[in-house]
């Protein structure tokens, strides 16, 4: 034990404050950039202003401002809904056993998509391609256009053309293989977005917050390539940045296990 003033600070203390801090780290990133963080500051004005009031002997108000912080908790998750929904679905990927993206014949398939993503942003085909693992986004993949088949360029390109059917939407694709098409996915609520992004970035965005997916944006007015995970967008990848990028995500090798999304990654700045 290590005295500290009238304290005594041991090797528990120490572990338990860095867990402590390390909470605490993970809750603000969790929440920095959304309609949180403002709630979280507001609440805590509230609790400063009860603290005050009680020093001054103001008891209407203090019982005031005491009940509603007797209600806080359930304050807590209303307002945080979302947020709370989207700690619990990270949670849950995180703890997955089935964590990693399948590897097997995924050169092919990187191959496919990069020939398909090539033509698209050339004629400037608006496009939302999702990649996800084997066990995800059964929901969206039921509420979709069902399709098994592989993956090709040809049936990429023809799926997003605008005069057909199921351009509207995005495309899952599981185990190297197209499941879905015309899929609506949920838009992000992020405000550091810019405006410059349209739908697609935001739905993009907005499926890679509370899924471990990968998610492939081509631009209908700009032909720009981007891709979104963990909430964050890379924007303005070329094809060979994209290919690399795919690469350290699924793996040259069926004997990678780690999926990253690239250690050299340069997230887009939002705002």
């Amino acid at each position: 034990m290590i005295p500290i003033g009238f304290l005594e600070f041991g090797l528990k203390d120490f572990i338990e404050t860095l867990i402590i801090a390390g909470v605490l780290v993970y809750l603000y990133r969790w929440i920095r950039g959304t309609f949180a963080i403002q709630a979280t500051i507001g609440i805590f004005f509230v609790i400063l202003i009860n603290f005050i009031i009680r020093l001054l002997g103001f008891e209407t108000i203090n019982f005031i401002l005491k009940s509603i912080l007797d209600v806080g908790i359930l304050a807590v998750f209303i307002l945080f809904q979302p947020e709370i929904r989207k700690l619990l679905y990270r949670i849950g990927n995180n703890t997955s056993f089935d964590r990693f993206f399948s590897r097997t014949g995924s050169s092919d398939m990187i191959d496919e998509i990069i020939e398909a993503t090539k033509k698209m942003a050339k004629h400037r085909t608006g496009a939302l391609i999702v990649f996800a693992r084997s066990s995800s986004l059964q929901d969206l993949v039921d509420a979709g256009v069902k399709i098994d088949s592989a993956v090709k360029s040809e049936l990429i390109t023809t799926i997003f053309q605008k005069d057909t059917p199921l351009h509207d939407g995005a495309v899952v694709i599981r185990n190297n293989r197209i499941v879905a098409a015309s899929c609506y996915l949920p838009i992000s609520q992020n405000p550091n977005i810019a405006q410059s992004f349209g739908t697609r970035h935001r739905a993009a965005v907005g499926i890679s917050e509370t899924n471990n997916v990968l998610v492939l944006v081509v631009s209908e007015e700009t032909g720009r390539v981007s891709l979104a995970r963990n909430g964050t967008l890379t924007s303005g990848l070329t094809i060979q940045k994209l290919r690399a990028e795919m690469e350290e995500a699924f793996g040259k090798s069926d004997f990678e296990a780690d999926l990253s999304f690239g250690a050299a990654q340069s997230e887009m700045n939002l705002k």
